[in-house]
């Protein structure tokens, strides 16, 4: 019995990088005329769509293991082991960075290091052409501060014209970004898609939940970082939000507030009046703590974007997961004693 022919029509560009033996792009058919025969019923028309993977892997004291192969990466879809088409762990690989920046009243007792500290991460993350990023201040409202641009003067100038203030809408801040800015032409593969919380993780003014932008920041194919401003014996309800917006999507928090006195001698064994603080509140000291604090967490952050492995397959699924409104990934690595890290799912319909 002869089965129907298949006709896959290729939306997504592949890579042509011969240094990983990629096919070469396949051009689209010219559309077919209007006097051309009607299509055969027989045939059935699918849609080739490839799911980018950035991992990330860390050994037991957290350091990043970057010496892998393609053959140590197991990629599971829906429990299926996929075929990984490209494979890269170039520092070179282009980024679209978002930078979401926490303009409420809590962001004002550091204000200062924070916005000296995003400028050297905007600096970083774009280091030339190839690299391009956007710009959104949220308060009481989330704003579209600079479009989606490869110039890095245009987002530090703006940064260091805001002030904070008010209430902070976080979530719409993050529905921005995934709806309402200039594409760059080949996102989310080349390049990639990225974003960077500076701020608490609370919210008080977003017409959006929590769980819608997770949802679209999955959708669209976004790694999400954070960089907490909650202080050291301090909590924020929006601990919980920025871990699940971080994990969810394949990034992680960092916390540079909490541990500013772990490698300061007698911490916690001097007391004083104002507390156990080795370093007084408003001396230098305290203050180039803090600063060095942030500009490590700055640091880890743009170490692991540019240390990340890239994979990307074209899913091969079973007829049962065919419908499914999410699949569920899986990345392992042939080695033992290692952290993986990677976004856990993906919508096969907004492959865009």
């Amino acid at each position: 019995m002869r089965h129907p022919a298949i006709i896959f029509t290729v939306l997504a560009w592949l890579s042509t990088a011969a240094a990983f033996g990629q096919p070469k792009p396949v051009k689209p058919e010219p559309a077919k005329s209007a006097t051309e025969p009607a299509a055969d019923p027989n045939i059935i028309r699918a849609i080739i769509q490839e799911v980018i993977v950035p991992v990330t892997v860390t050994d037991d004291k957290g350091k990043f293991v970057s010496d892998l192969e393609q053959k140590d990466f197991t990629i599971l879809d829906e429990g299926r082991p996929q075929n990984i088409r490209y494979f890269s762990r170039d520092r070179g690989q282009p980024v679209v960075v978002g930078f979401l920046v926490d303009q409420s009243s809590a962001m004002k007792k550091e204000w200062k290091t924070y916005m000296e500290a995003t400028t050297d991460l905007v600096l970083t993350l774009m280091p030339d052409k190839k690299f391009s990023g956007f710009l959104i201040g949220y308060g009481t409202e989330a704003e579209l501060a600079v479009n989606t641009t490869q110039d890095t003067e245009k987002i530090i100038s703006r940064l260091h014209k805001m002030k904070p203030g008010g209430g902070s809408s976080l979530f719409d801040a993050i529905y921005q970004s995934c709806n309402n800015r200039a594409l760059v032409k080949g996102e989310p593969l080349e390049p990639r898609r990225v974003i960077v919380i500076i701020g608490d993780g609370h919210d008080n003014s977003s017409k959006h939940t929590l769980d819608q932008v997770i949802e679209l920041a999955q959708r669209k194919q976004f790694t999400i970082y954070a960089i907490s401003s909650t202080g050291y014996g301090f909590t924020s309800e929006g601990d919980s939000a920025l871990k699940r917006i971080t994990e969810e999507t394949g990034g992680r928090v960092e916390y540079p507030l909490q541990n500013v006195y772990k490698d300061v001698s007698g911490y916690l064994s001097t007391p004083s009046d104002e507390g156990n603080y080795a370093l007084k509140v408003g001396t230098g000291g305290y203050a180039a703590a803090i600063a060095s604090s942030i500009y490590k967490s700055i640091a880890a952050v743009t170490g692991e974007v540019t240390t990340q492995y890239i994979l990307r397959y074209v899913p091969d699924n079973s007829e049962k997961s065919e419908n499914l409104i999410y699949h569920k990934l899986e990345v392992r690595v042939n080695l033992p004693g290692v952290k993986v890290r990677a976004r856990p799912r993906y919508f096969p319909r907004d492959l865009q």
